[in-house]
């Protein structure tokens, strides 16, 4: 009797251990869940602000082509 008392008290604390460890991996997921989410968003910015640089980029570039353009001219007369 004392052995089966026994094992059923090991069980239970085992379960309980599983338990609380399933807590804390689902806490630990969910952080990673939300910091993944946090992450992709912050990449979509950069993304962004990376597209909109190159466009900047693209009409500087086109405009001292053209001034470029205009001296080359100027200096041709």
């Amino acid at each position: 009797m004392f052995s089966e008392e026994l094992t059923v008290s090991r069980l239970v604390e085992k379960v309980s251990d599983l338990l609380k460890r399933f807590e804390d991996i689902k806490s630990q997921n969910d952080a990673l869940r939300q910091e993944v989410m946090t992450l992709k968003a912050q990449n979509e910015a950069k993304d962004s602000q990376i597209f909109k640089l190159q466009e900047e980029l693209t009409n500087k570039n086109i405009e001292s082509d053209d001034i470029l353009g205009r001296i080359e001219e100027v200096l041709r007369k």
